[in-house]
């Protein structure tokens, strides 16, 4: 898949001020001309690969900053924003939006942050602040959920401690115990009262319920291993700038279990995998000896420069509808963003197909000027390790998602004819426009209409634009 241009003149520009350049002085200096540098600073042009390397030696550079440092975490975030029903009667087209971010990047990024603010949790009525599960997954949106310097360490360590051997719990008990002074014990489930994982410093044990399956040791051993990413986890936590103690302890959690998957799933040795096996799901899984849900995780990760893998993104949905995890990645999908994911995806069959993955083609309407687009989603029920008999059972459904010109290759996408029909789906009923037997709702911004001579296909009829 060709890589996707970089447009980051904000962030030039943004460097050239801070060093108290002209645009002529900073060309001088790169070896380009001072036309060009102007063309890349408006986003004109995208930033070229000599030029990112210019920029890294000349000024000590790091080229992470260039996306990590986008307004508003970029056109592909900023376009999903502004496809709340909020905005449905005011149209902006891509090019526009190019234009406002070019034009105003402050602008961009104070807009963004008010958005989220208000819209991560009924801010403005409560009074209580922002939502701490919002704001980090803006940070973690931000980075586009790949730390490199997190997955530098992590394979580091996975090379130390011979990952690929076939005993990876064995490898990591031992470290544990020699050079942390933690021994590991399982305990039975009603020891730990409820709890899968106790760390007792009292005693120096990491203790795991018996009710954990084998990833998920593995997993709870490689999170405690984290502490040896310390100063990497510590420096991207200060980076954030949370002013919620509770968004710093969720964001340093989810460093710790990023850490986790990356010593369970090195990325050079799990990328190659990816691209040898067509991203056959269930063989990584058993290759890696990691769950449905952390391989799909991980999937979410791969953007290293150099070496990028497929842009997935991940939710995961109850029965009722409800998200209670969302990555975007660099899919740059909007469907990550539904309010609620629509009721005609797939995904909702896998809840009565167990161990069996359901595929889907799916066609979205137009967001924000960006097009009407296809996208092919691989859907999965796991269940969390399970508790005392009789409990009830969580159970989750997974749902990967990559956009169907990148899908073609897959070896989930065996046999399906992309050229074919794909179902019609929105992002939830208050934000889609579609004529739709489905619809539950009538869409935001749209008057309804009632007329007691006529009945259609959906109890909600709504006024056109």
């Amino acid at each position: 898949m060709a890589e996707r241009k970089l447009f980051a003149g904000h962030a030039v520009r943004r460097l050239r001020r801070g060093q108290g350049l002209t645009q002529a002085t900073m060309a001088e200096m790169l070896g380009i001309s001072p036309s060009y540098l102007n063309l890349v600073e408006r986003n004109q042009r995208p930033v070229s690969a000599t030029l990112l390397l210019g920029l890294a030696e000349t000024f000590d550079f790091d080229p992470r900053a260039l996306s990590a440092g986008e307004p508003g975490g970029g056109e592909e975030a900023m376009r999903r924003r502004l496809a709340d029903p909020l905005f449905a009667d005011i149209e902006i087209d891509r090019t526009e939006l190019t234009e406002w971010l070019a034009a105003a990047p402050g602008g961009a990024e104070a807009f963004a942050r008010a958005y989220d603010r208000i819209g991560a949790g009924a801010v403005a009525s409560t009074g209580e602040g922002e939502d701490p599960g919002g704001a980090v997954r803006r940070e973690i949106e931000r980075w586009r959920n790949h730390f490199a310097d997190l997955d530098a360490a992590a394979e580091a360590l996975a090379d130390e401690l011979r990952i690929a051997s076939s005993d990876p719990f064995g490898a990591m008990a031992d470290r544990l115990r020699v050079k942390h002074q933690l021994s590991i014990r399982v305990l039975p489930i009603e020891v730990l009262s409820g709890l899968r994982v106790r760390l007792d410093l009292h005693a120096r044990q990491l203790q795991l319920s018996e009710a954990l399956d084998p990833p998920s040791r593995v997993f709870a051993l490689a999170r405690q291993l984290a502490s040896e990413a310390r100063a990497e986890i510590d420096a991207l936590v200060r980076g954030a700038g949370f002013t919620d103690r509770t968004a710093e302890r969720l964001y340093r959690r989810h460093l710790s279990g990023y850490f986790a998957a990356a010593v369970m799933m090195p990325y050079a040795r799990f990328l190659r995998a990816c691209e040898a096996t067509g991203y056959d799901l269930e063989l990584l899984r058993r290759r890696f000896g990691a769950s449905a849900e952390q391989v799909a995780h991980r999937l979410t990760t791969l953007q290293r420069v150099g070496a990028r893998g497929l842009p997935f993104f991940m939710l995961r949905i109850d029965r009722a509808g409800q998200v209670s995890k969302r990555f975007a990645g660099a899919s740059g999908s909007p469907i990550v963003e539904s309010i609620a994911p629509c009721p005609l995806l797939d995904a909702y069959a896998a809840f009565q197909r167990a161990d069996e993955r359901v595929v889907q083609l799916v066609e979205l309407e137009d967001v924000a000027g960006a097009g009407t687009t296809r996208w092919f989603t691989s859907s999965r029920c796991v269940a969390p390790p399970g508790g005392w008999a009789g409990a009830v059972k969580a159970r989750f459904v997974v749902m990967l998602g990559l956009a169907a010109d990148a899908a073609r290759g897959l070896a989930a996408a065996r046999g399906l004819d992309f050229a074919g029909e794909a179902t019609p789906v929105g992002l939830g009923c208050r934000a889609c426009t579609r004529e739709c037997p489905q619809r539950s709702a009538p869409p935001t911004g749209r008057a309804l209409v009632v007329n007691e001579r006529e009945a259609g296909v959906s109890p909600f009829g709504f006024a056109g634009d």
